[in-house]
């Protein structure tokens, strides 16, 4: 009699790129051997540094990745070179697949993994465009967004890979399927399908009025697939592959470009992770965290617009783009402290938290960062309320304290008798004032920098 065909496996090890659809590193592992081991391995520091909201919905597209295997992803915790040798030697598998991790973090951990003699298989990212690929004729990187965005259409990206049509996994083994029981205080919708389903509803709905609709933090203007994007449910490709040439198509192709372009900034400035991409800004004078820094963690800074996005953030792990703007021009300019200490905020609250998306647009409003945004740019966080949210609907759903008062109170509850009969908090600070301060601690670093008199 025959010998029984030893099968041969193949380790795809999930990391950003959590879906069975447009993943080319997934049809790599599937075209190398007769059975997948899908792994997912657990980092427990970056999960304990991370808040509630976004660890509650990690474990829930886990479960959703699950269930499109077949249930039969394996789960570990552990340091990744070990848990690598580990797998491939209880499961045979001779190969490891991966989508390239482009962040500083996940370069110095895949570096790690190949110096241990583990070598990876790197098919595909999570960008449309790798980072590092689109640059200008002297092969130097772009410093500005719409010029790089101009040579990044260009550039052009890949057709949507095939969905695997037939998914051969290995039977896991006892006591490798360890899903954390992570939970939420409010409802979690995470996985492939929840993407794709809010997508298309976006595509049918929302897609063709989102340059008009897309800064009003009180509607459903924006396609919410941020979340989604980071974790990796659905590919930008996906997204580009159904887009027109219309002014709001082009706008949201703009604004997935936006986080390709912040993610080939730090693929090509590792260090401003955490530190200054404009190195003049260390600097300035800046305050240290107090009492007001409190206040605006917890949505208390007696400005109704930039309490409810805190608020916002806290209760739901996610925050409307333009109102992360306005909170984050508050901290720097109001409250005159330095972008880390908001953005690190951020980066334990956001289940949408992306490294160079955060870093970066933090760096942008601060005015140290890339691009035209200066740093006398500074947001009224009253008149921003007025503009993007009128009638005061995204106010009273976060500042229930605030309900009470009419469209035109309730931006300003100072200048009304009712307006703090609900026990809604005093200004931390003077709004026109800080904006003053702001400009001169400015100067006495910039003082060839002519200040904008619209500003």
């Amino acid at each position: 009699m025959a010998a029984e065909k030893v099968k041969t496996r193949a380790i795809i090890w999930f990391r950003r790129d959590l879906r069975i659809s447009d993943h080319p590193a997934l049809l790599a592992a599937i075209e190398a051997a007769d059975e997948i081991v899908p792994l997912f391995i657990m980092d427990e520091k970056i999960a304990s540094n991370s808040g509630s909201n976004r660890r509650a919905y990690l474990s829930a597209s886990l479960q959703s990745l699950d269930r499109s295997l077949g249930e039969k992803l394996l789960v570990i915790s552990g340091e990744p070179i070990s848990v690598l040798k580990d797998v491939m030697s209880r499961y045979g598998a001779n190969s490891v697949h991966v989508s390239a991790d482009y962040t500083p973090y996940g370069v110095a951990r895949d570096a790690k993994v190949i110096a241990s003699g583990i070598e990876l298989t790197q098919t595909g990212s999570p960008y449309a465009v790798a980072p590092g690929r689109v640059r200008k004729s002297d092969e130097t990187p772009y410093r500005v967004y719409t010029p790089f965005y101009r040579a990044w259409c260009t550039h052009g990206w890949r057709a949507p890979a095939a969905k695997p049509l037939n998914i051969k996994a290995a039977e896991p083994l006892a006591g490798d399927r360890n899903f954390p029981e992570w939970n939420s205080e409010f409802e979690i919708s995470a996985g492939e399908k929840v993407a794709l389903e809010r997508w298309q509803e976006f595509h049918s709905k929302n897609l063709d009025s989102y340059d008009e609709n897309r800064n009003f933090a009180g509607i459903d203007g924006t396609s919410r697939l941020s979340a989604h994007l980071r974790w990796g449910e659905i590919h930008p490709r996906t997204l580009l592959a159904k887009l027109g040439e219309s002014k709001a198509h082009d706008v949201f192709r703009k604004e997935i470009a936006w986080r390709e372009f912040y993610a080939d900034v730090l693929h090509h400035n590792p260090h401003t992770t955490w530190d200054y991409y404009v190195p003049r800004f260390k600097e300035m004078r800046y305050d240290e965290p107090d009492s007001k820094f409190n206040a605006w963690c917890e949505g208390k800074t007696g400005y109704p617009y930039v309490d409810a996005a805190m608020r916002q953030l806290v209760q739901t792990g996610w925050m409307h783009n333009r109102t992360r703007m306005v909170v984050a021009s508050f901290l720097v300019k109001d409250l005159h402290l330095e972008w880390q200490h908001g953005a690190r905020f951020f980066s334990q609250h956001l289940i949408d938290f992306d490294v160079a998306s955060n870093s970066h647009g933090w760096q942008w409003t601060a005015g140290c960062g890339t691009d035209a945004s200066p740093y006398y740019r500074v947001f009224n966080p009253i008149e921003q309320g007025k503009r993007f949210d009128a009638e005061g609907d995204y106010i009273r759903k976060y500042v229930p304290e605030l309900s009470h008062l009419s469209a035109a109170e309730i931006h300003e509850p100072w200048l009304y008798l009712d307006g703090y009969s609900n026990g809604y908090v005093e200004r931390v600070v003077d709004h026109a004032a800080e904006r003053i301060e702001s400009l001169a601690r400015l100067a006495e670093i910039k003082a060839d920098k002519p200040q904008d008199p619209r500003a």
